[in-house]
């Protein structure tokens, strides 16, 4: 199915694993503890005033002894935080934000933008959408007018990240294909009830519902992934050609055809589940899922009650030079590589039926020829980025697609990761999942040998996801509140900068508009001697938002990225109603950044620089 296996290489150095354990025990007494004393502990533990490292902080490179570094990053400066911007686009953003604060103009904005072309024309209309909501969160029309953006942003310290955001409204032929690819509705292990995770919900291919979703490509044709592979690779292009180590963003749904995405996502799942159910059998419930071991020899003998005729304890022992007597989740997928070959073993019980049934039951060759195209497009974008001196962000989808949009990342990141971070892929730490599939995934490339890379965001389908849940009746994926989220988002940051110090194979983007988040990495990079030069810890914002976190970073030396949206404006309506309706909440928090916004203002009019023009 595969072309490299994770089974392989199940031994590590003993001294390795204790310097791990050593770093972990010491990073977890502060991020265990509870959800609601992290931010607080953090914040005294960090030393920081207004950001800073220190009014000098000095550290030290793991990779470059005796080379120091000064860093001082203020967020209180607003002549710093705000030197790329002229007073006009400051007081845009002051206007913007406060129109984004209400409930009324964010939930009917739809109607509002239609109400506004139908009265304005469409000409005018776009010209004050320039001027407003799409001035502020979008770089321009095509590759050649974001340009000037780019290169600006480039001037102040500020990289980007290109993502082409047309979106389409989505046919009612369309949502009734989508609806007939809900086929997962089989009995899972672990589940009494009919499983809804799986099931697309109506208001997935429903612009107009009152679903808050991220963009997502739904169609029914191969030649349409072809021409989203088109866009892609002009994005691209466009980022290799605006400025240099830059990034794509790309969608997984835009490769793939839904339905083999859903059913592969099941595959995997099950598979899964099996294992955390097996290891509930031999007493290991309740363990980190990397933590948990499977006994062979209990596990053979399980199985063959159950009616398994295959030799799981012969073809693991059988992938060893060294006599294997337990195995982990890791070397558990990996049986789902070498499948063809070993399709016996593939089995699952059926809760409902009482019996053991084959696990690749619906995975056709249909289904195979289409995972073969989605890898073969991805090739594509991920050769014509490295030729660009470009990373892909493989960005994360609803959690009924991601099991196997996080699969086919791995399969490029085996490839491609080799030598430097080409693919990155993306982590919701709103999910309770989160840690482990970070874990899990660090693991894996420490066992085969490619660098590990991430972007680790909060998550975008936060409504949808509970509408599902609630609807469909499976347990909630997203953390109870706001404060789990936070302290999960820390956990999964602090393991994977724990990862870069041992080996400096693994790299992180921190996409984040809190300043708590943002000052913890600091902290934990000069405890870690993470030098801003080596470029593997990145930090990233949108474009038109926390100006005064990313533009403060670059200016110091780190490498900080906006995730910039470009397209034509009546097509990227869309992708404005989404960043409305996601970012509500941090919107009605901006207060501080609406204060620093006016507080540059005001500074500007006192010393009678109110016609300031960035001079770069």
């Amino acid at each position: 199915m595969f072309q490299v296996r994770g089974a392989a290489a199940l031994t590590r150095s003993g001294a390795d694993i204790h310097f791990r354990r050593l770093l972990s025990s010491r990073r977890l007494r502060s991020t265990s503890a509870s959800p609601a004393t992290t931010r607080t502990e953090r914040r005294d533990d960090a030393g920081i005033r207004g950001g800073a490292w220190g009014a000098a902080g000095r550290t030290e490179s793991h990779g470059h002894p005796g080379t120091t570094n000064e860093i001082s990053v203020d967020f209180e400066q607003t002549q710093e935080a705000y030197k790329s911007k002229d007073s006009l686009e400051l007081l845009r953003s002051l206007v913007v934000f406060k129109l984004c604060s209400y409930d009324f103009l964010v939930d009917r904005n739809k109607e509002i933008m239609d109400l506004g072309k139908k009265v304005l024309g469409q000409k005018v209309f776009d010209q004050f959408m320039k001027m407003t909501f799409y001035g502020q969160f979008v770089a321009g029309e095509d590759h050649r007018s974001i340009k000037p953006l780019i290169q600006k942003n480039q001037a102040f310290g500020v990289g980007s990240v290109l993502d082409y955001s047309v979106e389409e409204d989505i046919s009612e032929e369309k949502e009734t294909d989508l609806q007939n690819a809900s086929f997962a509705e089989t009995e899972s292990i672990g589940v009494s009830h009919r499983e809804g995770k799986h099931k697309v919900h109506k208001q997935s291919g429903d612009r107009g519902g009152g679903a808050t979703e991220a963009r997502t490509y739904f169609h029914s044709d191969e030649a349409k992934c072809d021409r989203h592979m088109e866009t892609f690779i002009k994005c691209i292009k466009a980022s290799g050609g605006a400025s240099a180590d830059g990034f794509a963003a790309i969608k997984l749904t835009a490769l793939g055809r839904p339905q083999f995405l859903l059913q592969f996502s099941e595959v995997l799942l099950k598979w899964q589940r099996f294992f955390t159910f097996l290891s509930a059998q031999q007493g290991k419930d309740g363990m980190e899922a990397l933590d948990q071991r499977l006994e062979l020899a209990q596990l053979q003998e399980f199985l063959t009650k159950l009616g398994a005729k295959g030799d799981f304890h012969g073809w693991f022992t059988g992938k060893s030079e060294e006599s294997v007597e337990c195995i982990d989740m890791l070397d558990w997928n990996s049986l789902i590589d070498d499948r063809t070959k070993i399709s016996d073993l593939l089995v699952v019980p059926n809760i409902e039926l009482g019996e053991l049934e084959p696990l690749l039951k619906q995975f056709t060759v249909e289904e195979e020829d289409q995972m073969k195209r989605v890898l073969q497009r991805v090739d594509v974008l991920a050769k014509l980025a490295q030729e660009n001196g470009v990373r892909l962000m493989v960005d994360a989808e609803q959690t009924y697609f991601q099991p196997a949009i996080s699969r086919l990342t791995l399969e490029m990141q085996r490839v491609y990761n080799r030598e430097t971070p080409v693919i990155f892929n993306t982590y919701q730490c709103y999910l309770k999942e989160a840690y482990s599939s970070v874990t899990m995934d660090v693991e894996l490339s420490r066992r085969e040998g490619w660098h590990f890379a991430a972007k680790l965001v909060r998550g975008a389908y936060m409504y949808q996801e509970r509408d599902r849940a609630k609807e469909f009746g499976y347990e909630d994926p997203i953390n109870p509140n706001y404060e789990t989220t936070n302290w999960m988002y820390h956990r999964c940051l602090d393991y994977v900068l724990d990862e870069i110090a041992l080996n400096r194979k693994a790299n992180v983007m921190v996409a984040s508009h809190n300043e708590d988040t943002v000052k913890h990495t600091l902290m934990r990079m000069k405890e870690l001697g993470l030098s801003p030069t080596e470029n593997k810890v990145f930090f990233g914002q949108l474009l038109g938002m926390c100006d005064q976190i990313s533009f403060p970073l670059g200016q110091a030396g780190f490498p900080v990225y906006k995730y910039v949206p470009y397209g034509p404006v009546n097509e990227v309506m869309p992708y404005l109603s989404r960043r409305a309706q996601e970012n509500r909440g941090f919107m009605k928090g901006v207060q501080k950044e609406r204060e620093l916004l006016w507080k540059e203002l005001k500074r500007r009019l006192a010393s009678g620089d109110l016609l300031y023009r960035p001079a770069y």
